[in-house]
């Protein structure tokens, strides 16, 4: 009897045993076999708190957290040495595993083009999760700039006075050069400074070092409801609608000249490393940010921004198209 008992006793363990060996062995699985959360996220943002990348992820991050989709906290991290390449090759070098998981990029077309000009890292190299909306930029002047429109702007350029514009990187470069181009004047008429975020950018023009800032709404909105910036010129082939970004005019309709936009597309990747579960999991919770009023209203309809939501497949596709097309007009192959 006693050794039935004992041999009944080792069954019971043995059983009681698997299920929690399974469930510590599982950190990442949820109870249907899919990815959940287990510990912090670190989310990497390759600028400056207070530009535009920064306000979109802690933007995305508080809805996660506010709307209960996302129960672990969230740590942004910013990363901005060289010029953000040091915290994209940091993402991209992430070993498989649990931190591989739990790490977030916010990546746009601003970081692409430079990493794919200045280094060999490539979209490849993550995994892409979303693309969330598009966006554009304005011209702004503080109340005291010496140029209150952009007509006068040109002029002094033309007349042979520097102009000094202060930006981000990546895509506001692009921005200014297709500016200039139409414009018709060199670099050395219209200058460009290059910052490691809007939020720099800003913080040059606010104390009149640079004539002119070039931003998207989201990082300059605060700063033009107190009266410290004037929008002078939309970068979009129509005015914005809000009330306080409407009175920039289009380049078309400061002269005779075509309008100049450069689209900005907002995505999220994540290590390449990432297994396919998290990342369809990450992809299915931003897609469910995307569809909230608080992204709607306070993000996207605030700061002037077009919706335009891409899940996993179809950011992936997105992204790598978006990057061929690119490497071929700077001439590289690959």
């Amino acid at each position: 009897m006693k050794k039935l008992s004992l041999l009944s006793v080792c069954l019971l363990l043995s059983l009681v045993a698997v299920p929690v060996f399974a469930q510590g062995g599982a950190e990442d699985a949820s109870a249907n076999g899919g990815f959940v959360p287990s510990k912090e996220i670190e989310w990497i943002v390759t600028s400056s708190p207070g530009g535009g990348s920064d306000i979109y992820t802690r933007m995305i991050s508080d809805i996660m957290t506010r709307e209960g989709l996302v129960t672990k906290t969230f740590l942004v991290n910013n990363k901005t040495d060289g010029g953000g390449e040091v915290g994209r090759l940091q993402v991209s070098q992430t070993r498989a595993g649990s931190q591989a998981n739990h790490t977030l990029l916010t990546f746009n077309s601003g970081d692409l083009m430079p990493m794919c000009l200045n280094t060999n890292n490539r979209v490849e190299n993550f995994t892409p999760i979303a693309v969330m909306a598009v966006d554009k930029q304005l011209l702004f002047v503080t109340p005291q700039a010496k140029y209150q429109t952009f007509a006068s702007a040109i002029e002094a350029a033309k007349n042979g006075t520097q102009v000094v514009i202060a930006g981000s990187k990546g895509d506001d470069i692009a921005t200014y050069e297709a500016l200039i181009a139409e414009l018709g004047v060199t670099e050395n008429q219209i200058a460009f400074i290059t910052h490691s975020s809007t939020g720099d950018a800003i913080t040059a023009g606010l104390g009149n070092h640079v004539d002119i800032v070039l931003s998207k709404p989201a990082a300059a909105a605060q700063y033009v409801l107190a009266g410290k910036l004037i929008p002078i010129l939309a970068l979009s082939n129509e005015r914005y609608d809000s009330a306080e970004l409407s009175v920039a005019p289009t380049l078309s309709e400061v002269g005779d000249y075509k309008n100049v936009e450069v689209p900005v597309w907002r995505g999220v990747v994540g290590p390449k490393n990432m297994t396919p579960e998290a990342a369809a999991y990450w992809s299915d919770m931003l897609e469910k940010v995307s569809r909230t009023d608080a992204w709607k209203t306070d993000y996207i309809e605030k700061n002037g921004l077009i919706p335009q939501f891409m899940n996993q497949g179809e950011a992936t596709k997105f992204m790598a198209d978006y990057q061929a097309d690119y490497l071929k007009k700077i001439g590289k192959s690959k």
